[in-house]
């Protein structure tokens, strides 16, 4: 049988249940996925020398990491062509592209840094999202930075968010689509502090400053993101859930969940319908937390499939800001790009393909023997005929075919940088 013939088959058993698999695949072709450049180059950027900071590591070795932004970006349109549908790239502070004799600090970052990046999403059609870099530089001193309570570094870092916001808004404005820009910062302490108020208080203030700057709403999403702890900062990080969302709902900005920055025994699926109830938009960072933030390549796997799951069922595509946030060296990094956002898409499809207000009404009416069964059979539902389908439709391999065209780019190209 052809794909298309498995698909007619598989569309056919999906509508005894309710379900219009084209509907799916067209809802799903227009779900921007911000797609995270720093995957490309194990998040070293192009605005320094040194080492990784902010208890951020990359682990591994693989061949072939782009050391340009010429080379990470071919890198990036080679992902792209493997992926379906028309997504965005996220961009940090730190890749940066200076002409000769024109370096900027981090606090004196401009638009015209960023030209290039703005020229490659305009060529693709797409929207570009934003990071201040708050790790990695010499100004990150004992792992402060918006709390510091040195004020020279904390001034520092006030005037590269005022400097990310403005670079935001360019985007906004040159790729006529909304830029998300999010706020993390490493900030915290190793062992138990004397003072947990006095550093939730300067970031607080710091954060006051940058907003302080203009900017359009309407064009710049300002979002926020927490972290339950990191290496180095094992025992105290300034901004935690409930700074963070506190902040976010009093200052009219997005709460960001990434599902790494939590207890290991938390799920961010669960959160995701409770924050819909208060806040018009919320964000993501999907990763794959492996007993700690270890930012593995995203799977399609239960966390992914239940997140995928709340943002479709509670009718939310338009609310939640997805992103993926991942960084590893041990295997092909483009490999690493494609699974991630494939099975993201994957997730979101299997989500779209599920009989969400037969399910409900199941549940309202107490016949939960009925539910569980039914949950279950849609597991082993041909899906997967489907999921090859949109792929055909989106000209992009289907199955593990894609794998040959990254195999034959690692030989031809990767395997040539020394």
């Amino acid at each position: 049988m052809t794909t298309k013939e498995r698909y007619e088959s598989a569309k056919e058993i999906y509508a005894k249940i309710g379900v219009d698999t084209d509907k799916a695949m067209e809802i799903l072709k227009n779900i921007p996925i911000s797609m995270h450049c720093w995957q490309g180059d194990d998040v070293v950027g192009f605005d320094q020398d040194g080492p990784l900071t902010g208890g951020i590591q990359t682990t591994g070795d693989y061949p072939g990491r782009a050391r340009t932004p010429q080379e990470l970006m071919q890198d990036i349109d080679e992902a792209l062509k493997l992926i379906p549908g028309v997504h965005k790239l996220n961009l940090h502070a730190s890749y940066a592209i200076f002409e000769e004799g024109d370096h900027a600090d981090r606090n004196t970052l401009e638009p015209k840094h960023f030209k290039k990046w703005v020229e490659f999403a305009k060529e693709r059609g797409m929207g570009l999202d934003f990071n201040p870099t708050f790790f990695s530089h010499s100004m990150v001193k004992d792992n402060l930075t918006l709390s510091s309570p040195d004020e020279t570094v904390r001034k520092f870092w006030i005037d590269h968010g005022k400097a990310c916001l403005r670079i935001s808004q360019y985007f906004a404005e040159e790729t006529g689509m909304p830029c998300a820009m999010n706020i993390w910062i490493p900030d915290g302490y190793k062992d138990i502090p004397a003072d947990r108020l006095g550093p939730r208080a300067r970031f607080k203030d710091s954060l006051d400053q940058i907003l302080s700057e203009p900017y359009d709403k309407s064009k710049v999403y300002v979002c926020l993101e927490s972290k339950v702890f990191g290496i180095g900062m094992e025992s105290y990080t300034v901004g935690s859930s409930e700074f963070t969302i506190n902040y976010a709902a009093h200052n009219g900005i997005l709460s960001l969940m990434d599902n790494g920055h939590y207890h290991p025994t938390e799920v961010v699926s669960d959160k995701i319908p409770s924050m819909l109830l208060f806040n018009d938009k919320i964000a993501l960072h999907v990763t794959r937390p492996v007993r700690w933030d270890s930012d593995h390549v995203v799977l399609f796997d239960d966390e992914t499939r239940e997140i995928a799951k709340e943002i479709v069922r509670n009718d939310a595509i338009d609310r939640v800001l997805l992103a993926l946030d991942f960084f590893d060296a041990s295997i092909n990094r483009i490999a690493a790009w494609v699974n991630g956002m494939r099975n993201m898409q994957k997730a979101l499809l299997y989500a779209l393909v599920t009989p969400y207000q037969q399910l409900k009404e199941l549940q309202d009416t107490n016949q939960f023997t009925k539910l569980m069964t039914m949950q279950e059979e849609l597991k082993v539902y041909p899906f997967g005929d489907v999921w090859n389908y949109f792929c055909e439709l989106n000209n992009v391999p289907e199955r593990e075919d894609w794998l040959a065209e990254v195999e034959r780019y690692e030989k031809d190209v990767l395997s040539l940088r020394k």
